[in-house]
């Protein structure tokens, strides 16, 4: 059974990191851990981000390539993957959404973006280090997050998020890698 749309497939081709390889070309190597942010002023995004930054030497030592896909120009990334200390970072500018799309992460719904719950976790004190920041250049602050662990082009395990506000379990998510 395919996780993704036959069209998320052609993509991991098409899709082109910043040091110019393909997520494919990548996922032949090794497991490739693909991140799908929101939008890089979201509260949520930055503790993504700075969970992931404390899993990237377990990340590493089993043999997963981080790659994160994001909306924003590259040097306004780099910026972010700096201050949580990811740097070097692989990862796909994708302003136009397609891979998002072809990946099946739509544009949240206004439960989805704004609901109790999100309202909730947002003003929690886990992420109260966080500032909000709205600017056009950090991307669409109206799409949905996920992650695919992909391996020799096939996408093996997803997260879809169902709100903006969740907060998945990485370390659980990456054992995949390894099975």
């Amino acid at each position: 059974m395919s996780l993704v749309s036959k069209e998320a497939y052609s993509m991991i081709q098409e899709m082109k990191t910043n040091s110019g390889n393909s997520v494919r070309k990548l996922s032949e190597e090794s497991p490739v851990f693909l991140v799908f942010l929101r939008h890089f002023g979201c509260v949520f995004c930055k503790e993504a981000l700075d969970d992931i930054s404390k899993l990237k030497p377990t990340i590493t030592d089993k043999g997963i390539k981080l790659v994160f896909v994001h909306m924003a120009p590259e040097h306004v990334a780099n910026n972010y993957f700096e201050q949580f200390n990811l740097n070097p970072a692989i990862h796909v500018s994708n302003p136009e959404k397609n891979f998002y799309t072809a990946f099946g992460l739509m544009k949240g719904t206004i439960s989805q973006l704004y609901g109790l719950r999100t309202w909730m976790r947002g003003f929690s004190s886990s992420t109260s280090n966080y500032k909000l920041e709205l600017a056009e250049q950090l991307g669409d602050s109206t799409q949905m997050p996920g992650m695919f662990l992909i391996s020799n082009g096939n996408v093996i395990k997803e997260y879809i998020h169902k709100r903006a506000s969740e907060r998945p379990d990485y370390q659980a998510f990456i054992s995949a890698a390894n099975s």
